[in-house]
């Protein structure tokens, strides 16, 4: 049968930085894998930013929106049954930063997944540094991307330190208690805080080995005023000189909204290149890329659609486009 990683956590959380890492893993082993980008959005800059990764040994793939929930689960079924006859090693999926991990499990207990695919680990990736403060419906989906987790992985452990892990496992447990999850993270548990660029071999293989955890909690519907948002910018252009400074005064603006990363491409006309992007408040990764599409990505809180659209230049030609994702 073929594994299957569910790689989850919030939206900037790390999910596609560590699925990069672990993908040229399994790669550098020998591995035949799949990358199935599973998104409720039209646009998946995620897919985009792996593409290096596409060759002999790597597919990756993608399902995309739908007109509702059972639409989309429909599609997501559709597209594991064309990976499933192609004979994969592994898949590893990335779903949308609001996804329920019951979705995942569900779905494979559906024929005839259930003869194709069984877990191999579900993963979550909590950032290290995770605010005390959240809404209601973040804390529920702490806990339902992170009760079956058999691998906790924290994100961005080198920017904090050791008393704020700990804070954030705390939280962890605090939101299980509140939704009265049977689970409780402690020292038996598999809750990885070395910075990544520090694993090897011993990491991964554990990750590979982790599996799943059965865990009941309470369950409440996830609605569309979730605090936790992402908005898609269309057509952005700047010159290249400008993206830097542009970025960090968007990342310190509150009156933009409270946000956690921005990730995409601009078009830099006048340098005739793509640029990459990947920031947050403490980390800027601005890199020349050989492709990209014209659409940025902020994601955040409480975020101000018009507020964020001043910093960007719109006057090259093609017009503003705004697209919300939920």
């Amino acid at each position: 049968m073929i594994k299957i990683d569910l790689v989850t956590g919030f939206l900037g959380s790390g999910k596609t930085t560590f699925i990069r890492n672990y993908a040229k893993y399994l790669i550098s082993q020998g591995k035949r894998i799949a990358i199935l980008e599973n998104d409720y959005g039209a646009i998946n800059v995620d897919m985009m930013m792996l593409e290096d990764l596409e060759g002999d040994q790597c597919d990756l793939q993608m399902v995309v929106g739908g007109s509702d929930y059972d639409c989309h689960k429909r599609r997501l079924k559709s597209k594991l049954i064309t990976l499933g006859m192609l004979g994969y090693d592994r898949v590893i999926m990335e779903p949308s930063g609001i996804f329920d991990v019951d979705e995942f499990t569900d779905t494979l207990r559906e024929e005839p997944l259930d003869r194709w695919y069984e877990i191999g680990s579900v993963i979550s990736i909590v950032d290290a540094s995770l605010k005390e403060e959240l809404s209601e419906e973040s804390e529920y989906l702490i806990v339902s991307q992170t009760a079956n987790a058999a691998a906790v992985i924290l994100s961005r452990t080198q920017e904090v330190e050791a008393d704020r892990i700990r804070l954030t496992i705390d939280h962890i447990n605090r939101a299980f208690e509140k939704f009265r999850c049977s689970r409780n993270l402690s020292a038996g548990d598999l809750i990885m805080d070395k910075p990544w660029d520090q694993y090897g071999t011993e990491e991964y293989e554990a990750i590979l080995r982790a599996g799943f955890v059965h865990a009941d909690h309470i369950k409440i519907p996830v609605t569309d005023d979730n605090a936790y948002d992402s908005m898609f910018y269309m057509n952005v252009k700047m010159r290249e000189e400008e993206i830097r400074p542009t970025l960090t005064r968007l990342l310190a603006d509150s009156a933009c909204g409270e946000i956690i990363r921005i990730k995409g491409y601009v078009s830099c006309p006048e340098e005739k290149c793509w640029i990459e992007i990947n920031a947050t408040a403490s980390e800027m990764r601005i890199e020349p890329s050989t492709r990209g599409q014209e659409v940025l990505i902020v994601i955040g809180e409480h975020l101000d659609r018009d507020k964020i659209a001043e910093y960007f230049d719109f006057s090259y030609g093609s017009g503003h486009e705004f697209i919300h994702q939920d």
